[in-house]
């Protein structure tokens, strides 16, 4: 079992069912891999959202789901994969974040006779995702986990990735391809700064008003 819109851009996985997160959030079309966006239309997003959930269901040891998608479902999926977006670049620091209510999705929570407290989604098409996703976000925030899904800085990127390092200072969904870019940018940049010849002093004298 894999995470379709992950793995076009060949991040390292979330573990357990944080993936469908990283995996909704991938559904958009990345500058540095220009590929469709997987929830522009229900074709797409119906072969997406196949083999993501039972990818969802086999890390979370749920039983298998099957969710049908309509053209209405859609525009709330893409305002949902944008509201996490937004939130997670507002964490980091590089936008601004505002809270969002989602006040027409269900969970179910249960307690069962051992102690055990499960909780299940409910609803139809979007609804129903969206209280999966908001779920698994709300226990990855008990587990610490939360805080390593993070936005590709690269602009040009923005893939959701998960970062591993020891001290959760990543940046970059990879290193070697928009981390190196990046850095040599910023390169050319110092190196465009120390080419720019400073004004003789005869000419700035004659610049200044008299």
């Amino acid at each position: 079992m894999t995470w379709p819109a992950t793995e076009r851009y060949f991040p390292t996985a979330v573990p357990g069912g944080l993936g469908l997160v990283q995996d909704i959030l991938n559904t958009a079309p990345s500058c540095g891999v220009p590929e469709a966006d997987l929830l522009d239309d229900v074709a797409a997003a119906q072969e997406w959202i196949s083999v993501a959930l039972p990818t969802w269901a086999e890390r979370t040891g749920r039983t298998a789901v099957r969710l049908t998608l309509t053209a209405e479902d859609l525009p709330k999926l893409r305002q949902l994969r944008e509201q996490l977006r937004r939130a997670l670049l507002s964490r980091c620091g590089t936008t601004s974040g505002e809270t969002a209510r989602f006040t027409s999705c269900a969970l179910q929570v249960s307690l069962h006779g051992d102690a055990a407290v499960t909780t299940e989604p409910e609803g139809e098409g979007w609804r129903w995702l969206t209280s999966a996703v908001l779920c698994e976000a709300l226990l990855a925030q008990t587990t610490g986990e939360w805080r390593r899904l993070k936005i590709c800085r690269n602009e040009r990127c923005a893939t959701a990735f998960y970062d591993r390092s020891r001290n959760n200072s990543g940046v970059w969904h990879s290193t070697r391809g928009c981390g190196n870019a990046a850095n040599l940018r910023a390169s050319r940049q110092r190196r465009r700064a120390y080419a720019e010849p400073e004004p003789a002093p005869d000419d700035a004298q004659r610049k200044e008003p008299h």
